[in-house]
């Protein structure tokens, strides 16, 4: 599938501006949807949706399939009618400029118990919402709302260490433990209600306004999980759970020790046996919340780096082979010409471009790996095709304001060579290069609200490897000048990327 030439922004909903500790999916949602259009922006990139669990990276969930309980609208709960103005109005510690997940994750945790509490209460005629939310969905809801109420019960301890039984999944057991944790289950469920019901209505929203959603996939789930819990046969783990290969990279130019993502590895052969199942649900489902896919560390569908599940680092380790095309062919024979981006960043082998453009899916360009003599020239524009998408940086490196001021200090050959590509020798270097991006070949350009902003170092992401910190970064809307939106607007026609009126 090829897409329209565009452009859009990548912006996760907790960096949304708003008074609860974190971007959320009220007001400040639609606000940036409203600025999406004044810009002339087609796309809107998130990161994966996800229960976060430790360390609150969006790449590391309790589910494949579930929301974000934190990104649910205390102003939308009141609308909705679960709860009342006041009920909300013992916000949490604010910093607007970062999250604080510890206050946020108890605050949201206090009114959704309140708001489901009112619910009970009060039938009406969500509660056939509800029903039919949870019938929609019983896939994968019922196994994940035990998974949490059985993790609550257990003080947010890992599944492993749960009783033995539950672990393993005894039938009779898990029996047992329904019965016991029912109504913390239909809380789970009401929760989900929740975040679809609010997450759906900023998706139609923005479709209205000729705006898609870019959503991700990360190509592997989380330990931690319900996925794992409920489906130990389809993983890289014993019936008692303990890890017998991980995921991770070999060392790169982010680690000198790669890196080791602790994720348990697919057990293909058996993911084959029903023609990839649990994949097809899982795309399906993504697919029915975002209009396009971006598949995260797409070169594992073509070979992955296997680590031993007691390893230290990502070193030692050893790539193994992945039915990439004949998932993708399932997965095209089930639900159609599917609406991908492959993120191809890393060790790509010839073998992972063929897999690539077999199913015509655009790949991945950053402009900060271009430049100088060590960085990679198929980042440079003129070495582009039409079907890729450029990013000026990504959610793993700096803003590009603060990787090239640590460039221009550190007096390498990054910055000098970026000024002759550009032809530009003043001191506006992020906004020269998102109009390199956007006067590119390249059908899709979309760059990080930080650049968008032009912030420093200090509004970064996450930095792989680092503990704690990450995934915290928020704006307000007095980082946003007034002219902004018709600055983008403006560029995104001179470079026939513009969003044009729907016709009613």
């Amino acid at each position: 599938m090829r897409f329209e030439r565009s452009a859009g922004i990548l912006l996760h909903p907790s960096s949304l501006p708003g008074k609860f500790g974190i971007g959320d999916l009220g007001s400040e949602a639609y606000n940036f949807v409203n600025f999406l259009e004044a810009a002339g922006q087609k796309l809107w990139q998130v990161f994966p949706l996800g229960p976060t669990g430790y360390g609150d990276s969006p790449y590391q969930c309790f589910s494949a399939f579930a929301g974000n309980p934190i990104l649910i609208s205390p102003e939308k709960l009141c609308e909705d009618g679960f709860l009342e103005e006041k009920e909300i109005e013992n916000t949490p510690y604010q910093n607007p400029y970062k999250i604080d997940y510890g206050d946020v994750i108890n605050y949201k945790r206090f009114i959704l118990k309140k708001a489901f509490e009112s619910f009970k209460k009060n039938q009406n005629g969500q509660t056939i919402e509800f029903k039919l939310f949870c019938e929609s969905n019983i896939d994968w809801l019922d196994d994940f709302s035990l998974f949490m109420a059985a993790k609550d019960y257990h003080g947010g301890q890992v599944w492993t260490s749960w009783d033995k039984e539950l672990v393993k999944r005894d039938a009779k057991t898990i029996k047992l433990w329904k019965e016991k944790l029912s109504d913390d289950i239909q809380y789970h469920k009401f929760v989900q209600f929740n975040f679809f019901r609010q997450w759906d209505k900023i998706k139609k929203y923005a479709n209205e306004k000729g705006i898609k959603i870019i959503g991700d996939m990360p190509i592997f789930i989380a330990y931690d999980s319900a996925d794992l819990w409920a489906n130990k046969n389809l993983f890289t783990v014993d019936e008692n759970g303990k890890l017998i290969s991980v995921a991770g990279v070999p060392p790169d130019y982010f680690s000198v020790t790669g890196q080791l993502w602790g994720n348990p590895l697919y057990r293909w052969e058996e993911m084959e046996k029903d023609d990839f199942l649990w994949w097809r649900n899982r795309m399906k489902n993504l697919l029915n919340i975002v209009d396009i896919v971006r598949i995260d560390h797409f070169r594992g569908f073509e070979a992955y780096w296997e680590i031993p599940g007691d390893a230290p680092t990502a070193e030692t380790g050893k790539w193994v082979k992945a039915p990439g095309e004949k998932l993708f062919k399932a997965l095209k024979k089930y639900l159609g010409e599917l609406p991908i981006i492959a993120e191809d960043l890393g060790l790509i082998t010839k073998e992972v471009v063929a897999l690539r453009d077999l199913f015509d899916f655009p790949g991945i360009k950053i402009l900060q790996f271009a430049f100088g003599s060590d960085m990679e020239t198929k980042f440079l524009p003129h070495n582009f095709i039409p079907n890729c998408v450029v990013h000026t940086g990504s959610h793993d490196n700096d803003t590009t304001r603060g990787y090239f001021e640590k460039a221009k200090n550190e007096k390498n050959d990054i910055y000098s060579h970026t000024q002759k590509y550009l032809n530009y020798f003043g001191g506006e270097i992020t906004f020269q290069l998102i109009r390199l991006a956007y006067s590119s070949v390249s059908d899709m350009a979309i760059i990080p609200m930080q650049d968008v902003l032009n912030l420093d170092g200090e509004s970064r992401m996450n930095f792989p490897g680092k503990l704690g910190g990450n995934w915290t970064w928020r704006y307000t809307w007095d980082q946003v000048p007034s002219n902004l939106a018709q600055t983008f607007k403006e560029m995104a026609t001179l470079f026939d990327r513009p969003l044009k009126k729907k016709l009613m």
